[in-house]
């Protein structure tokens, strides 16, 4: 027997998702619980004929070897079960940890779990009628507060939206989901009115509440829910003692408080946000005595402010002049500042007020005359409702954050950071998710290392953080063992402790907080601390402490300052490199995603962080068409708008700036994409005019990804390849394109040498092959630099008699020469002097073109060319 089953004290979403479950599955029979919330039995009792519900007492004697568990992740207790029953839940709730391993699962994060079962009827065709499709809305509705709960996704809007298509009734819905309390309910609902008390716990508002209410047969989980909507707290406990038992029911409106443990621990169930237990042998007081002793276990504490802030704020004097603060604000970009005198904020400076001054000719004035004026601070472990409060209350964008103990100021969190915290954070998986990410990307070795790096950043109270690509790769699953380590607090001291443990030694540069440090593998310490394993253990790690940037004008160079790691991330170029993931302490795995990161990485777009990005620094616009076709993304919207109007400082940029973002293009493995979007995008010419882009080019440079140098042609080592992609790029320019473009590049002499090289060889070789003979082909190609020679035999695939010139060239002729050498013309009596060269030239050539195949050629050649000569 195959049956389809749900929880007790059923609502809406449960019996929908079983109506929808038997939609999909029609051999298995939909059992209803035993009891149901008033308003889905009044609805059954005028809509259920037809409906494919049967009742525990119609069940048929025999084993039931199949159960669709719908809505919750307890089975109710069967004797027919069989010991190989497959169990299947579908449920939008998270998976429990007590969930039997052997069981099947289809856990999804929606508002309702008749959301997961209607998409599943949508990609199967079933048809549905009215009167169905305002059942499964019902579900959705109830559970998603008619689609405004938090809860509430996409994915639910979507499947109500399909099922009105279809039918679905919204004025029987709303006779339903908002049924008034019955007279007995009214009664009991006063008198818990008039027993409510609200307490903090972890910062979260929990009202518990209590009544008597013997001979009382009505359900109590709709008067859970007006309590709720009156109340509006983070947690509801309402305990009524009846006839020969308690009632418990729990509601739960934040992901910090999991109401089913407090069910299961009194011997009830339910899920995260709605649960309940009957409850025997105990007193209501000795019951309320209890719940408050367990509930701080429970309870997870809520965010404070210390997890959102950013540290070491820059903060005004107050004497300081509108001016003075208007250069702070232009280099440092924030948007307010505490005011502080003798160590107490006084006051905040807002962007705002000093642009209003500055219109307004007062430049000379102190920012005390401009300021709000307030001693308005939150304390470190304070709430993030609390700081909601504040924020409303005051309208001030921006709070200092002090320690509770001495007013000290630690940080400033923004109007933003609180934005951004009550958004919805589901696309984001958890720590564990990002732990396991972790040891399942990087070697052993190297994991090994970040934790031992970690534990001593966590003995110092600094905060360590793998930052930037790393991080983007791991989420989108690309292989990558390269990180960036960034300290929230001193690296250079880090890493002079990390070598005083574990040894090597380091460098470092006191102006930009950098510190490197080169591992010794044979230090006994590490060596331990490593377990031995020494595969892939990198010769040196960069520490870099978090720090902000400035530029004083477009193209330049930036001008570094210590800050916080929030501030340090998002002085990097684009949204998806601003991810970071902790790794100190108990933090490890806590992914960090202050400016949306992870939302460009799901819309799958490049997005700067500022208007001001590409001219503070323009190479990031080659470096945006990169990273938009290396990871198949696309630029956005409004970046490629900011980017086209910035185009134009490429110009400026310095050469070799230029070549190190060109030589990363070199080493895409889509180089010609990323080539190719530049040019539409115009950004070629930018860099300079000589930087063309044309089909012949592009079949170049498709064939430039996959060469590799034959064996035969016996290089005198690895050519540059650099010098290849610039001698092949500029093969068809005329010269003096390729002298301008040189220069603007700052190229060392040799590497221009080489690109005119290739231009003069690409004008000369194809007269040569096909009137000359092997030696003057010979003489054309000798003392030139082989990554010339490399892509001039790239650019001439239409030119196969020139190509298979220069592979003879490079595998043959440029190593084939006379036996005879000056000491044989000595030998002959010929004085030295310029006819040395002459005849050893033409006895190469005569070996070259075949005239000479003997010794005995050779020597007769060599005689007449002597006495020649000679006279």
């Amino acid at each position: 027997m195959k049956l389809i089953l749900t929880h007790e004290q059923a609502d809406f979403d449960a019996v929908a998702s079983l109506f929808a479950a038997h939609l999909l599955k029609p051999e298995a029979l939909a059992v209803l619980p035993r009891r149901l919330n008033r308003n889905v039995r009044a609805y059954l009792t005028l809509y259920g004929d037809g409906m494919p519900f049967v009742e525990y007492a119609d069940l048929k004697k025999g084993a039931i070897d199949s159960v669709t568990l719908v809505d919750s992740q307890t089975l109710p207790s069967f004797n027919r079960l069989a010991e190989t029953a497959h169990i299947h839940v579908v449920d939008h709730h998270p998976l429990s940890d007590d969930i039997n391993a052997s069981w099947t699962n289809h856990i999804e994060n929606t508002g309702a779990a008749t959301t997961i079962l209607v998409e599943e009827i949508q990609e199967s065709g079933l048809g549905l009628d009215g009167m169905a499709s305002t059942m499964l809305l019902l579900g959705i509705y109830e559970d998603t507060g008619s689609l405004i709960f938090a809860s509430t996704t996409v994915r639910d809007l979507r499947a109500c939206a399909w099922l009105l298509e279809k039918g679905a009734s919204l004025k029987i819905a709303a006779d339903f989901l908002f049924q008034p309390l019955s007279d007995e309910q009214r009664g009991l609902y006063n008198r818990l009115i008039e027993s409510v008390k609200t307490h903090s716990i972890h910062g979260f508002s929990i009202v518990i509440t209590h009544a008597k209410a013997r001979g009382f047969k009505d359900e109590i989980s709709t008067i859970a829910h007006k309590l709720r909507d009156l109340y509006d707290p983070a947690g509801l406990f309402v305990v009524v003692e009846l006839n020969d038992h308690i009632q418990l029911v729990a509601r739960s409106s934040v992901d910090n408080i999991d109401v089913s443990k407090i069910a299961m621990h009194y011997g009830g169930g339910g899920h995260h946000r709605a649960a309940a237990a009957l409850i025997r042998g105990k007193s209501m007081d000795g019951l309320i005595g209890e719940l408050l002793d367990i509930l701080p276990d429970v309870i997870q504490p809520e965010k404070t402010v210390t997890e959102i802030m950013s540290r070491a704020p820059q903060i005004f004097h107050p004497k300081i002049t509108v001016r003075e603060a208007a250069e702070n604000m232009r280099r440092f970009g924030h948007e307010g500042y505490p005011v502080v005198d003798q160590g107490k904020v006084i006051g905040l400076l807002t962007r705002r007020a000093v642009d209003r001054a500055m219109s307004h000719g007062m430049g000379s004035k102190e920012i005390s005359d401009v300021m709000n004026a307030g001693n308005l601070v939150v304390s470190s472990g304070d709430s993030i409702k609390h700081l909601q409060k504040v924020m409303i209350a005051s309208n001030w964008g921006q709070v200092p954050v002090v320690e509770k103990e001495d007013g000290a100021i630690i940080g400033i969190v923004t109007r933003t950071d609180l934005i951004k915290n009550l958004e919805d954070s589901k696309m984001l998986p958890g720590k564990i998710e990002y732990r396991n990410k972790l040891a399942q990307v990087l070697p052993q070795t190297k994991l090994l290392l970040l934790k031992l790096i970690a534990a001593e950043a966590e003995n110092q109270k600094a905060a360590l953080y793998v930052v930037g690509g790393f991080v983007r790769d791991l989420l989108l699953g690309v292989p990558n063992v390269d990180f960036d380590l960034v300290v929230e607090g001193d690296a250079i001291h880090l890493a002079k402790s990390l070598v005083h443990k574990y040894g090597g030694h380091m460098s470092s540069h006191r102006r930009f907080g950098t510190a490197k440090w080169s591992i010794d593998p044979r230090h006994p310490t590490l060596h331990e601390k490593l377990g031995g394993v020494l595969d892939e253990l990198p010769d040196a790690l960069d520490l870099v402490s978090a720090r902000t940037e400035y530029y004083t004008h477009p193209t330049a160079l930036p001008s570094i300052h210590r800050s916080s790691i929030k501030l340090d991330l998002h002085r990097r170029d684009f949204s998806i490199n601003t991810l970071a993931i902790r790794l100190d302490g108990h933090h490890y795995g806590e992914l960090l995603d202050h400016w949306g990161g992870v939302r460009d990485l799901h819309d799958r777009q490049i997005r700067v962080l500022h208007s001001l990005s590409f001219i503070d620094d323009p190479t990031r616009i080659l470096r945006a068409v990169r990273l938009e076709q290396r990871l198949s993304f696309v630029i956005a919207p409004r970046a490629l708008e900011l980017l086209g109007a910035a185009k134009a400082l490429l110009a400026r940029v310095s050469g070799e700036r230029v070549r190190a973002e060109l030589r990363s293009i070199f080493n895409e493995k889509l180089k010609v994409k990323i080539i190719s979007r530049l040019f539409e995008l115009d950004l070629l010419a930018g860099i300079h005019p000589a930087l063309a882009w044309h089909a012949d080019l592009e079949k170049s440079f498709t064939l430039l990804d996959d060469f590799s140098p034959p064996e035969k042609w016996n290089l005198a080592g690895d050519p540059e390849d650099e010098i290849v992609h610039y001698a092949l790029w500029m093969i068809q320019n005329n010269e003096r394109e390729i002298k301008s473009f040189c220069k603007r590049m700052h190229f060392p002499a040799a590497t221009s040498a080489a690109i005119l090289q290739a231009h003069f060889l690409g004008a000369q070789l194809p007269e040569l092959c096909s009137h000359g003979n092997p030696s003057q082909i010979v003489q054309l190609l000798d003392g030139n630099r082989e990554e010339s020679i490399i892509a001039l035999w790239l650019s001439m695939q239409d030119q196969p008699e020139c190509r298979q010139a220069i592979d003879n060239y490079l595998a043959l002729w440029r190593f084939m020469a006379p036996a005879a050498t000056g000491d044989t013309l000595r030998e002959l009596g010929l004085d030295p002097g310029p006819a040395y060269r002459e005849i050893l030239q033409q006895l190469r050539s005569a070996v070259i073109d075949g005239q000479v195949k003997t010794a005995e050629d050779e020597q007769k050649l060599l005689d007449e060319l002597v006495e020649r000569h000679a006279l």
